[in-house]
């Protein structure tokens, strides 16, 4: 089952401690920022998490699956996610390495990435 952005909701209520409206502002306000970053094509980088990525991807040529007729696939931008190291470890229950912690190669960090920061 999806957490939908409700459930996200009461859990920063109760774990927070915050009051329902504010839980709600927090999180409404964190998804803002999200959308309008990425629509600026800027790289959102939470650490210990993953980072998201919008890509350009050129016009091609494709075919609908219903009728086979071949037409032109306009260009867009799609938005990809790559996970931490830390939350590949967690999701496939590995131990953590204290040892590393970088959570992307040197190439993505020399890149000057945006980044939201506790705090």
């Amino acid at each position: 089952m999806a957490v939908t952005k409700e459930r996200i909701i009461n859990a920063v209520f109760e774990q927070a401690e915050l009051s329902r409206k504010a839980a709600r502002e927090v999180v409404e306000k964190l998804l803002t920022i999200l959308k309008e970053t990425l629509a600026d094509e800027k790289d959102v980088l939470v650490s210990g998490f993953g980072k998201f990525q919008v890509r350009r991807k050129r016009a091609r040529r494709g075919r609908n699956p219903q009728t086979k007729e071949p037409l032109e696939l306009r260009p867009r931008r799609v938005v990809t996610f790559r996970t931490s190291e830390i939350l590949r470890q967690k999701i496939n229950g590995e131990e953590m390495d204290t040892a590393s912690t970088d959570d992307f190669d040197s190439e993505d960090k020399t890149r000057g990435q945006n980044r939201i920061k506790s705090g």
